[in-house]
């Protein structure tokens, strides 16, 4: 009788279960890593809207009023939603401007806070 050498049906389950898990561990290492691509993008493209806000509040040479304003910008084919906190400083001819960032006009947290100054001139 000849002796017929191959893998036993335990062999095949045990690796493929080995191959399952190592599978899945790369999908879900995958996906996270996707989340927190997309994640950082919408935090940089919140900062720089907030950046330009902040711009073009300096190179208008406006003088803000103390309290609250909001707008929208559109960038990257998104509409953002900011709001620019304005309060006095010490300086009289100093105004401090906090500009917060989101995606959604009302959402918890804002993806970037932004704070800058505007002086008189």
């Amino acid at each position: 009788m000849t002796k017929v050498r191959g893998f036993t049906l335990l062999e095949v389950i045990v690796a493929l279960a080995v191959l399952a898990i190592t599978l899945a561990a790369v999908i879900k290492t995958t996906a996270e890593n996707a989340e927190n691509v997309r994640y950082l993008r919408d935090r940089t493209l919140a900062h720089w809207v907030a950046m330009n806000v902040l711009t073009d509040m300096q190179v208008r040479k406006a003088w803000p009023s103390i309290g609250k304003q909001e707008g929208s910008e559109m960038m990257a084919g998104r509409e953002w939603f900011w709001i620019m906190h304005t309060s006095n400083t010490l300086d009289e001819e100093l105004r401090r401007l906090m500009i917060e960032v989101r995606i959604v006009p009302k959402a918890q947290e804002p993806l970037a806070v932004l704070v800058g100054f505007v002086g008189l001139e």
